[in-house]
């Protein structure tokens, strides 16, 4: 590779640079020594062992770190959601015990053509009077890339209860439980409707 020569501009801009700089003497540069035989000075008033980590931009006094706020796993979440039915009919539900007037097959489905075929489905039960249905997601395939924001697993289970408690299905859903292994495990959902006024 042949050695590129300055240009007038570029002996121009290192002129500018070398006039706006000062030589330092080569005692400046010099660095101490440590010594081992010499005690440091003590800490003034200061127990290292009590110091106290220090947030940039916060008060002195709060540094106390912030707690993550991780979002739970979609079983966790739905799990520990409010009883809205019958306690002795959820314990039937939960246990498999019921059985689902009718049931939807998500697996496979694009998310774009998954949401209004469970929307579709969820007011047709409803508007048919049926109480318990049951939804498959699937549980999901590993498709996580390594890359810098990792890749949920199971997209149709984790969007399926967000799309369950929005309009227009909030209005006909009653309880989101994940359904028992009889009825597909972590990839089925029950949903259980309201009554049909």
């Amino acid at each position: 590779m042949k050695r590129r020569r300055l240009t007038a501009e570029d002996r121009e801009l290192w002129d500018r640079v070398r006039a706006n700089t000062e030589r330092m003497e080569r005692s400046n540069l010099e660095v101490e020594r440590f010594d081992p035989d010499v005690s440091l000075p003590a800490p003034a008033s200061r127990n290292l062992r009590k110091a106290k980590s220090v947030i940039l931009g916060k008060p002195a006094g709060s540094s106390r770190l912030p707690a993550h706020n991780l979002a739970p796993a979609i079983h966790d979440h739905i799990r520990q959601a409010p009883v809205q039915m019958d306690q002795k009919s959820f314990g039937k539900l939960k246990r498999g015990k019921l059985r689902p007037e009718g049931k939807i097959d998500l697996h496979g489905m694009t998310v774009d053509r998954a949401h209004p075929v469970l929307t579709g489905f969820v007011m047709n039960a409803h508007a048919q009077g049926k109480r318990l249905i049951l939804v498959v997601t699937g549980k999901g395939k590993e498709r996580d890339e390594g890359g810098p924001i990792p890749v949920r697993l199971g997209v149709l289970r984790h969007q399926v209860p967000h799309w369950l408690q929005m309009q227009p299905m909030k209005s006909v859903v009653l309880q989101i439980a994940q359904a028992h292994v009889s009825h597909g495990g972590g990839g089925a959902y029950y949903v259980y409707l309201r009554r049909n006024r």
